[in-house]
Formats: C-alpha cells, sequence, structure tokens
C-alpha cells in the first residue's frame, strides 16, 4: 500500500497510521442506518464486556498506551470506549455520515479511527508521544496529553486516539475529510482497515473513498 500523500513520521514503535481520504455524497440515506445497528450487533456477538480488555487488538492497543507513557485504564483508546457504550446497550451514534463510517470502522477494526476535516491541518505530520505541557481543546474539553499516542502537524498537537481536537472537527457543512485509523502493528494491518472500510461505504454508500494509504510497521 501507498504511503499518504503528504510526510508522515512514526516516531513510536508499534503502530501503523492508515488514511483514507473520504468525500460525503449522500446526507441522508436509510442503508447508514441500518449499517449502524448492524455493527452494533456484530460487536455484541463479538466482544463480551468483562474480556474486552484481554481481546486482541484491545490488548495490543493497551500496551502500546503504556510504551507511549499513559494508562489505559484512565485513559481508554476511543474505540474501546466506543465498544464498551455498545456492549453496555447503547446504539452505534449518528452524528454525521462522515463520523458515522468513521465509528463503524472503529468498532469493526477494535481500533480508534477520527476524521479530521480537510484543510484543518498542515503537513508534515508526526506520531509521537506526548510532551509536558502539551494539550489541546478537546470534543470533550481540555485535555492534557502528556505521555500519550498524539498525531501533530506544523501548529502543534493534531489529534490523539483517545478523543479529537476541536480544530479538526467535522462540523454541518463538512464535505471532505481524512480518516485516520491508528491501528497496533501486531493485531490489524491496513489491508484490513481498507478492505473493512471499503465493505462499510459498499454497505452504506454515503460517501466516497477518494484514496488510501498507510505508513508504519
Amino acid at each position: 500500500m501507498k504511503r499518504p500523500p503528504f510526510d508522515v513520521r512514526i516516531e513510536i514503535d508499534g503502530w501503523i497510521l492508515f488514511f483514507a481520504e473520504l468525500e460525503l455524497i449522500a446526507e441522508n440515506d436509510e442503508r447508514l442506518d441500518r449499517l449502524l445497528d448492524e455493527t452494533a450487533k456484530k460487536a455484541r456477538e463479538r466482544f463480551d464486556l468483562k474480556s474486552f480488555s484481554s481481546e486482541p487488538p484491545a490488548a495490543s492497543l493497551r500496551k502500546l498506551f503504556r510504551a507511549a507513557g499513559c494508562d489505559p485504564t484512565r485513559y481508554r483508546p476511543s474505540s474501546e470506549a466506543l465498544l464498551r457504550r455498545i456492549l453496555k446497550g447503547d446504539d452505534m451514534p449518528s452524528i454525521h455520515p462522515l463520523v458515522d463510517i468513521s465509528n463503524c470502522l472503529s468498532a469493526e477494526l477494535a481500533a480508534p479511527c477520527c476524521v479530521m476535516t480537510d484543510g484543518t491541518f498542515e503537513p508534515p505530520l508526526v506520531f509521537r508521544a506526548g510532551k509536558e505541557d502539551e494539550s489541546y481543546q478537546s470534543l470533550r474539553g481540555p485535555f492534557r496529553l502528556e505521555g500519550k499516542p498524539l498525531l501533530c502537524d506544523t501548529s502543534g498537537p493534531l489529534d490523539c486516539p483517545i478523543t479529537g481536537n476541536e480544530r479538526v472537527k467535522v462540523t454541518r457543512g463538512t464535505r471532505r475529510a481524512w480518516l485516520v485509523a491508528y491501528l497496533p502493528s501486531d493485531a490489524v494491518d491496513a489491508a484490513a482497515a481498507r478492505g473493512a472500510l471499503e465493505a462499510l461505504v459498499e454497505a452504506a454508500p454515503v460517501v466516497q473513498i477518494r484514496q488510501t494509504a498507510a505508513i508504519g510497521s
């Protein structure tokens, strides 16, 4: 699989970053509603809440979080937080088609995924551990980034596979965005991520995949 169309450097071992450029083509489609329901149902059939943290790739993600300096029982990977809510009986959230497809992919891979609105970040990108005093305004308020896996651009902290950044969030008017999946390299590969994304878009063609790329071991 080719590299992204912009420079990305990974400074912490054990990760693959899978990128997909997505374009919105339909805002209202009953097939997306069905996909959200089916994704939640599949997750409940696949995972058990009590044993989830020991399942691959959840266990691999916890190991990688600890290696970066983050306690994954205090700051869960966004995929684990999503799946735990689903396993407790919550529905898959319906937010925006670009976000919904990303959340479905996250549940399918059991790996963190985010979508960053096109034009809100400036390459080159670096994936590293957060430094002392680094923080950003996350989707759930001010968030300290020290010791957490962190994606940065030329302006600083860009995204974290725990909670997203207000700077890049998808809004009502977003039509094009970059999806990023944070994959533990010993549990999920880029080809599996691409195949899963293609299957989701085929089931609910609300977005089109313009290109995909990956970097990492």
